[in-house]
């Protein structure tokens, strides 16, 4: 191997040893190039995910080692080659057959740049860009090839070639001799089969010509040129076949004049040469490519293309302007835009002919007065440049109608010098960074039609002067005060402002559309009522209090949006109105107008949720309505079912939405009338049933009656049509199918039915269905599991009126051997595979780099990236957006809990609900609400069009994936860490179309009284949809309950509470019946419940010591381990285990205060035959000499609990919450989700979360009272033994019982009105 240099290529090599490993960690600036081989059909297959399949293929791919110093001569040199190529983001895909290669020059260093590539992403340690440089998968975004692949088929516009005998002429005077013949473009290329490439040439001019069949000869053609000196060639096939496929090639050729060219993104330096034979053509696209001027076939030689009018040569990186294309004055379109232009040659102004130039995406300053010449220009665009002000050579170009300058750098805009362009009647400076407006004098102007000023920094906006203005957009500016003229104007957009007053004058009577949304208007404007032609009006977030009755009356107005403000009431109407939208969600009413369905026949759309309506004016007063009503919002209101019988007054109901309102039953002859029902939701109620009459909506496709208390399965499964059926969440306990299941069936939703059972047989019929959500049974687990009790998850997806799913979401809560969770939402926008891939493959990144990094901001950064990496072909052309929730042991503070690390790109965030309000940790990267992120891009001369979107592609700035819209897409997240406190309650994880339609307050809010954490995100997913959502949206929603005092440990002397849910005795007045404990990972335990009136818990602890024997209460002066929990592990000079597990016994089959009927209750024991729940958390410690704990050190029991530690505490719980029986660990995490066996583990707030009561009895009063036998002991709940039980040694219960008297009496006396909470007691140890 030579190792002679720091820039010295050292090998060339097929497989990455040991050797080359150890020579790369001698320095970060070593390094390692996969080169590839020239067949691209090879070169797209050897991108794996391994170095062993590369080196598999070694001769189409290898590596070369070197350093960042290695020329691309020096690789070149060791290869035996002329030149590298390089290929950048994935547009070997993206193009299909298309290469996009750059020639490197031979001073660039390949290693260097992929280095350069690589930071560029977002890796900033040097060790790790060296690592990541190494691995294949780069091939993907980035790949390097000793020769360039070609494939002349498309670069000569060859449709068929061949080698045939050939004669020339019509006469038979020529023989027939062997040629290449070549149909390429519009002509036919003979030449001799030897010397095809360089010999000579014979090419035939097809257009306009003749392709006749040769009579005399089988399977011949005779191909003619035009005109009078017409020429000849007669080609003879071998098959009929062929002679088919050239015939009918050929006719088309012949008759159609094919003038257009597109060879964009091949990777062409110079035109090729057969092209310049093509005499028709008049638009040739060279856009992405890397074009040169002094070749034989480059951009000096254009002009041999005498017909030529169009020509693309937009992003060929050229720098400096081709004077050269200025003497082709045929030129009417020119595309020179993202070159990196800094200035325009005089000589533009040759091309008198140009009619449209395009100059975006370079950093022009300023244009050039020879431009002015051209004066049959008609459109000019120097969008995305670095214009600081309009340039005066507009007022020469009196052709030009529009001034497109989005994107640029203008700060003051001068309406003066629009004054002086008549012509100019459309102006476009979105993206700007405009302040301020100028106005040099009072002449008004009556040019100008349509302004764009959306994104910019305005903050008060006088366009008064410009009195034939039509059409504003100034969305997006901080504008306080608008001032516009009347006289034309027609629309105007001024939303997510922070308007208080606009003003119009005189009355627009020509004003068709008015939104004025996301402001801060307190009344809609006098001259906005007196409009006579207004259409649409949408004044939604805003702060208005009434609607006034000249807007509602309106006999013009057809869509009004009013919702997101402060409206109590609504006033009567008298007369008929044309309205078909209303929209008035999220406001204070509670009731509507009487007359609003009589009176508003045309309405089509209502949409009233979130609103405290308690009851629904009727549809008319006749016996027969004639309501237009089609889509009805009522969700999150006070409706009960009162008001059910209107509905039938709107029988063309096609979408019904009454979720989260008081209904608890529906009417069957109600629902028999409305049968063009096509969508019902009824989730959130508290229904017991759905009536029979479903069934004759023939037309229903989707039912969602999730969170009810729906225990018959409803007979919607005779329904032709019905596709999507939620019925999570419900007391459902066995289903009636149908032999055939609809065939349109696509979803069924069944989770959270805890007592439903369902038979082999109806699971075989329901597997045909593509999407099927029941729980599972729990697994069994091993007892090296360990199950958290800090949080509990449930989510929800639904696709809304789209026909696929494009949002996936991850959900682990034992994630790192138990010690952390792990959450995730991955929304793909319109591709489904991007999601489904990052689901499966984020968490196991996330762990690789935990474990080798500790650093929360490294590990999940590089999670990110590498994700970004292995989404390999499918990420270069779909992207996604990406959200990443890590809750572990915080490291760097022992003394709290857990940290939660957060890293989002796109769209998706995550809120955290701390003390009641909402806590973004997410932050959105898109154009319109990150202004840095679009200066970014902005900069790096991206093409952002009129819908905010890089390149018309995504209106995200970061995402995985979409690597070929890099730099201006980068994977390179957002990352934001906290400490979880004990404050926390909740984290709710979102995709885009979730938070659009839902603030942080709305959904923190909603959720915080719901007790399970899958009805919770139902309920949010529910709401989004109701509130407008028509997209694919997702919720995950964590239940928290994560504070010091869930630490089972003893720590910093003091002794901490026991896990979350070990609570002193509470007393639940209003139980809620157990829900499902989780929605991700479908299990779920059947319930048997037995009444009762108190719960009851206990918290002791004891641990086991393998070297003292010592016997009574003052071993407990000695120094012990300290006993620790997940929460705070044991260093590394300990051995750590947890084992928690819970065993639940009946009054029948083990002691719970009564061994039998003989037997007395032992004290402090309610015996009215309920279960007994007994938590134990078994520690295996091996302690240290000197480590500072007060827990006692108690002797050792017997052999086979050797080193055993035990900690346990002893319950009764309420009726809906016993018989749970809980096993070991993993089913343990699952249970604990729901509302009856949270209660297990603490507390229940209204809110949902669960906090742990502080009272704790030590070890000695719970020996007391637990059962007594006279041989056996208590060692582990896993040991389900009817004789295992706690036994107090008879030569220590008098000492027992003296240290629990004096226990009692050194109690302090509870603080009056706080009966929960009680001083924590000290602990005694006592063997066992």
């Amino acid at each position: 191997m030579k190792r002679s240099g720091s820039r010295n290529c050292l090998n060339r090599r097929s497989r990455f040893g040991s050797r080359e490993r150890d020579w790369l960690r001698e320095d970060v600036k070593r390094g390692c190039v996969y080169l590839y081989g020239a067949d691209t059909s090879t070169a797209t297959t050897t991108t794996t995910s391994s170095a062993s399949s590369a080196s598999s293929s070694s001769s189409d791919l290898h590596l070369v080692l070197c350093t960042v110093e290695t020329p691309a001569s020096e690789i070149c040199a060791g290869e035996g080659r002329e030149s590298l190529y390089l290929q950048l983001h994935g547009d070997l895909v993206r193009y299909k057959c298309k290469n996009v290669l750059r020639r490197l020059e031979p001073t660039e260093r390949p290693l260097q740049i992929v280095y350069e590539y690589l930071s560029r992403l977002g890796y900033d340690d040097p060790v790790r860009i060296q690592e990541e440089a190494t691995n294949p998968d780069l091939g993907c975004m980035l790949r390097f090839y000793g020769e360039k692949p070609c494939q002349m088929d498309h670069l000569d516009r060859i449709l068929l070639s061949g080698i045939y005998n050939v004669r020339k002429g019509k006469t038979q005077l020529h023989k027939w001799a062997e040629r290449l013949v070549v149909l390429c473009g519009t002509c036919l290329i003979v030449s001799s089969v030897k010397d095809c490439q360089t010999g000579k040439m014979h090419i035939l001019p097809l257009v306009g010509g003749k392709v006749e069949e040769v009579k005399r000869r089988q399977y011949s053609l005779a191909f003619s040129s035009a005109g009078a000196q017409a020429q000849t060639y007669h080609v003879s096939f071998e098959t009929l076949a062929e002679y088919q496929r050239w015939q009918r090639q050929a006719s088309k050729v012949v008759s159609q004049r094919i003038s257009t060219v597109d060879l964009s993104c091949y990777s062409l330096e110079e035109v090729p040469e057969h092209l310049f034979y093509s005499q028709d053509i008049t638009y040739l696209n060279l856009r992405h490519n890397f074009m040169q001027l002094e070749r034989p076939g480059g951009l000096d030689t254009l002009y041999k293309f005498s017909q030529l009018k169009g020509l693309n040569l937009s992003h060929n990186k050229l720098g400096l302007f081709p004077v050269l294309l200025c003497e082709i004055s045929t030129l009417t379109e020119l595309n020179l835009s993202c070159n990196g232009f800094h200035d325009l040659p005089s000589q533009i102004g040759n091309l008198l002919n140009l009619q449209t130039l395009c100059l975006d995406g370079n950093f022009l300053n300023t244009l050039p007065e020879e431009l002015g010449n051209l004066q049959q220009l008609s459109s000019l665009g120097i969008s995305f440049n670095n214009f600081s002000q309009i340039p005066e050579v507009y007022e020469k170009l009196t052709m030009l109608d529009k001034v497109v300058m989005a994107g640029n750098r203008l700060e003051v805009l001068n309406l003066g010098l629009l004054n002086r362009m008549s012509h100019i009647k459309h102006v476009d400076l979105r993206m700007n960074h405009l302040k301020t407006v100028v106005i040099e004098n009072l002449e008004g102007n009556k040019y100008i039609t349509h302004m764009d000023l959306r994104d910019n920094q305005l903050t008060d906006l006088d366009l008064s002067s410009l009195c034939s203005l039509e059409q504003l957009h100034c969305e997006r500016n901080q504008l306080r005060e608008l001032t516009l003229s009347g006289f034309s104007l027609r629309t105007l957009y001024a939303s997510s402002n922070r308007l208080t007053a606009v003003n119009v004058y005189p009355v627009p009577s020509l004003l068709t559309s008015l939104e004025l949304s996301r402001n801060l208007l307190e009344c809609v404007p006098d001259w906005a009522c007196e409009a006579k032609k207004i259409e649409i009006l949408d004044v939604s977030y805003n702060l208005l209090t009434e609607v006034p009755m000249r807007i509602l009356s309106s006999l013009s107005l057809r869509k009004l949006m009013v919702g997101h403000n402060h409206v109590q009431n609504l006033p009567m109407l008298v007369e008929h109105i044309p309205l078909e939208v209303l929209d008035i969600q999220h406001n204070l009413l509670t009731r509507l107008p009487d007359t609003l369905f009589s009176k508003a026949l045309n309405l089509r759309y209502l949409n009233a949720s979130a609103n405290s309506l308690e009851s629904l004016p009727s549809a008319c007063a006749g016996e027969e309505s004639l309501s237009a009503l089609q889509l009805l919002y009522l969700t999150n209101n006070l409706l009960t079912d009162q008001c059910v019988p209107v509905l039938v007054g709107h029988p063309h109901l096609r979408i019904l939405h009454l979720a989260n309102n008081q209904l608890q039953t529906f009417p069957a002859s109600k629902l028999n009338k409305l049968e063009q029902l096509e969508e019902l939701n009824l989730s959130g109620n508290k229904l017991k049933t759905i009536p029979t009459t479903i069934a004759n909506c023939k037309r229903l496709h989707t039912l969602v009656a999730h969170s009810n208390n729906i225990s018959i399965f409803p007979e919607i499964l005779q329904l032709p049509q019905i596709q999507f059926v939620d019925l999570s969440c419900n007391d459902l306990t066995e289903i009636l199918i149908p032999e055939a299941l609809p065939a349109a069936l696509q979803d069924l939703d069944l989770t959270g039915n805890t007592n439903l059972v369902l038979e082999h047989k109806t699971l075989d019929t329901f597997s045909h269905i593509t999407t099927l959500k029941i729980d599972q049974k729990p697994l069994p687990t091993t007892d090296s599991t360990v199950t958290s009790t800090f949080w509990s998850h449930g989510l929800a997806e639904m696709a809304g009126q789209r026909n696929k799913l494009c949002v996936s979401s991850l959900a682990v809560d034992n994630f790192a051997e138990g010690v952390g969770a792990v959450y995730g939402m991955f929304d793909g926008d319109r591709n489904e595979e991007l999601p489904r891939l990052l689901q499966c493959t984020m968490a196991d990144v996330l762990l690789e780099e935990v474990q080798q990094s500790t650093n929360d901001t490294i590990f999940m950064a590089n999670t990110f990236l590498v994700s970004h990496r292995k989404l390999g072909m499918a990420g270069q052309k779909l992207g996604s957006s990406a959200l990443l929730c890590y809750i572990r042991p915080d490291t760097a503070d022992p003394t709290s809990s857990f940290s939660l690390t957060v890293a989002n790109v796109g769209t998706c965030q995550a809120v955290l609900c701390r003390g009641g309000k909402p806590m973004p940790l997410s932050k959105v990267f898109s154009l319109e609400q990150d202004s840095e992120e679009a200066q970014r891009v902005k900069d790096q001369k991206a093409i952002i069009t009129e819908d905010n979107k890089v390149n018309g592609v995504t209106c995200c700035t970061r995402m995985l994936g979409c690597t070929y819209l890099y730099p201006w897409i980068l994977p390179k997240p957002h990352i934001s860490s906290t400490t979880l406190t004990i404050q926390d309650e909740l984290l709710i994880l979102g995709n885009k179309a979730l938070w659009e339609h839902l603030s942080y307050t709305d959904a923190v809010s909603a959720v915080r009284h719901v007790q399970d954490p899958l009805a919770a995100a139902k309920k949010l997913c529910t709401l989004a949809q109701s509130y407008g959502c028509q997209d694919n949206v997702g919720a995950i929603v964590v239940y928290l309950n994560i504070g010091e005092e869930g630490c089972t440990c003893e720590m910093n002397g003091l002794s901490l509470p026991g896990p979350v849910g070990f609570a002193s005795t509470t007393t639940i007045k209003d139980p809620l019946k157990p829900t499902t404990p989780s929605s991700s990972s479908g299990i779920a335990s059947e319930f048997s419940s037995e009444m009762s009136t108190s719960e009851v818990s206990s918290e002791v602890g004891s641990t086991a010591s393998d070297e003292h024997n010592t016997v009574g209460l003052d071993a407990g002066l000695l120094p012990r381990p300290e006993r620790r929990c997940s929460l705070h592990p044991t260093p590394n000079s300990g051995v750590f285990q947890r084992q928690p597990s819970c065993a639940t016994f009946s009054s029948n089959q083990s002691d719970n205060g009564l061994d039998s009927d003989d037997d007395q209750p032992v004290e402090g024991v309610i015996t009215n035959g309920s279960k007994v729940e007994v938590e134990v958390d078994i520690h295996c410690c091996r302690g240290r000499e000197n480590s500072p704990t007060l827990a006692e050190r108690s002797p050792a029991p017997c052999p086979e609990e050797h080193g055993r530690g035990l900690f346990w505490g002893i319950r009764r719980q309420n009726s809906v919450n016993s018989g749970i029986l809980l096993p070991a660990s993993k089913d343990k995490m699952e249970l604990q989700k729901s509302p009856s066996t949270s209660c297990l583990y603490g507390k229940k707030l209204s809110n949902g979360s669960i906090v742990p009561l502080e009272e704790s009895l030590n070890l000695i009063e719970v020996a007391t009272e637990a059962p007594k036998k006279k041989t056996g002991y208590f060692a582990a709940p896993t040991q389900l033994e009817p004789e295992d039980q706690f036994v107090v040694p008879r030569d220590l219960e008098e000492e027992v019982k003296e240290q629990m008297k004096q226990h009692q009496e050194s109690r302090p006396e509870p603080e009056p009105n706080e009966e929960d909470r009680t001083e924590l007691p000290e602990e005694f140890d006592t063997a066992l």
